[in-house]
């Protein structure tokens, strides 16, 4: 069963609190989604995390990364050409088991998250992110009577 959460009064009635109806709109969103492709997040230091998906298929040229304000949208687009195309029609699969199909695919980024780079290698796509807290927010120390 599929529940479906309307946040317009959330909208209305809250100021400053749209980006958390927004967040929260999103994530209900997500559970529709599939689990392609599948992907690993790992911690890799204190302020340090990647984002490993694996595109087995998929050339650099058919992957596009797209880093918003508050997220980072990662779409694949198959792009096959006629030769392609007529040897994929004319196949006949006994089993077809590598998802070679479009895909979109987002993050939600908490703040103060950058992507920092990405690398695709024997059809795994990496993206490295780091935590970078401006300094003005990072806790001091206050000396007493100076």
């Amino acid at each position: 069963m599929t529940t479906h959460f309307d946040f317009t009064p959330l909208y209305r009635s809250a100021i400053g609190f749209d980006r958390f109806a927004q967040v929260a709109e999103r994530l209900t969103e997500q559970r529709k989604c599939t689990d392609y492709p599948r992907y690993n997040i790992v911690q890799l230091e204190e302020n340090k995390y990647e984002i490993t998906l694996a595109v087995a298929g998929f050339e650099l040229s058919e992957i596009d990364i797209e880093v918003r304000a508050d997220e980072v949208v990662i779409s694949g687009q198959k792009t096959t050409d006629e030769t392609e195309a007529k040897k994929s029609a004319e196949s006949k699969f006994l089993h077809r088991g590598i998802a070679e199909r479009n895909f979109t695919r987002k993050f939600e980024l908490a703040d103060h998250i950058e992507v920092k780079g990405a690398d695709l290698a024997n059809g795994l796509l990496t993206l490295l992110l780091e935590r970078n807290v401006p300094e003005a927010l990072q806790p001091r120390k206050i000396s007493i009577g100076a």
